[in-house]
């Protein structure tokens, strides 16, 4: 079993009991599923002041799940990350409060540079301590079998998009990258079909013309691949396969290093599986004669 077992079974409950969740509750589910690798750091009131509620919501939050209190819930998430995290999460941490403190100097675009540079370090650090294989050879699984595969993202998520549907393109599959030119995202989706898959890149706050494209293909019956930043997405109940990136952050910006490092594994993961098929469909016999 996967150290990080513990947090994902208690990230699956609290997936599961969302949309039952009161509101400031559901503003603490979001804060815990994007800050699990530094939860270990974080003080109850630290929490509390960055969800604009009181401390006691914290705690009843805890309580929620079969928890005594914040410190044993925190437990959990020690227990996963502590050996994992090393010193490098919080002399980030550490940093980044030292420049706001600082925020009235001049910075030298090269200590700006190399704080996005450990931002990006510490989001590839939690993607690589977050893996699901499960959901992640579901996805290749998925796109192996494709007949069409088509790719939606907006904003922010629109580079990745277009990237992983140039890598894609680079397989025998038809690749199709929607881009809502003219505004025409239901025509653009209107032959999606129940062998095809229907890849999804949302991060907060979910762009709602990604969230029509994954219902769009959802009620067509086509698989539904969603990246995205947290298990609470709106898309994520609807979601065939669901992989969550956590991107680091530096100056309120968050970094797409993460995202594009998952898709870049995707395309070399199923261009793998595609090019053994073409082997064992050469191999000697492989044919009716």
């Amino acid at each position: 079993m996967s150290e990080l077992a513990p947090v994902e079974d208690l990230m699956q409950q609290i997936a599961d009991q969302y949309e039952s969740l009161s509101k400031q509750l559901k503003v603490i589910a979001k804060y815990i599923e994007q800050h699990k690798a530094t939860l270990m750091l974080k003080k109850i009131s630290d929490i509390a002041a960055e969800c604009d509620v009181q401390p006691s919501a914290i705690v009843r939050f805890a309580k929620r799940f079969d928890f005594s209190g914040y410190s044993e819930m925190q437990d959990v998430f020690r227990g996963a990350y502590a050996g994992t995290t090393g010193a490098a999460m919080p002399n980030y941490q550490q940093r980044i409060r030292s420049l706001i403190a600082t925020h009235d100097r001049n910075l030298d675009v090269g200590d700006m540079t190399r704080e996005f540079v450990h931002a990006s370090r510490d989001g590839l650090d939690e993607l690589a301590y977050g893996l699901d294989d499960a959901q992640l050879e579901a996805a290749v699984s998925m796109l192996q079998k494709a007949e069409n595969i088509y790719v939606v993202g907006v904003r922010r998520a629109f580079p990745v998009a277009s990237y992983i549907a140039y890598a894609l393109q680079n397989t025998n599959k038809r690749v199709h990258l929607i881009s809502g030119l003219g505004g025409m995202y239901r025509q653009q989706m209107r032959s999606v079909r129940e062998r095809d898959v229907v890849i999804a890149i949302s991060f907060a706050p979910y762009g709602m013309e990604t969230q029509y494209c994954g219902r769009i293909g959802h009620h067509q019956r086509a698989k539904l691949l969603v990246i995205t930043d947290s298990k609470l997405s709106p898309l994520a109940k609807i979601a065939d396969a669901l992989l969550t990136v956590t991107e680091g952050k530096a100056f309120a910006f968050r970094s797409l290093t993460s995202t594009i490092c998952l898709c870049q594994a995707l395309f070399i993961a199923l261009a793998y599986r595609l090019e053994l098929d073409i082997e064992e469909t050469d191999e000697p016999g492989g044919y009716d004669e």
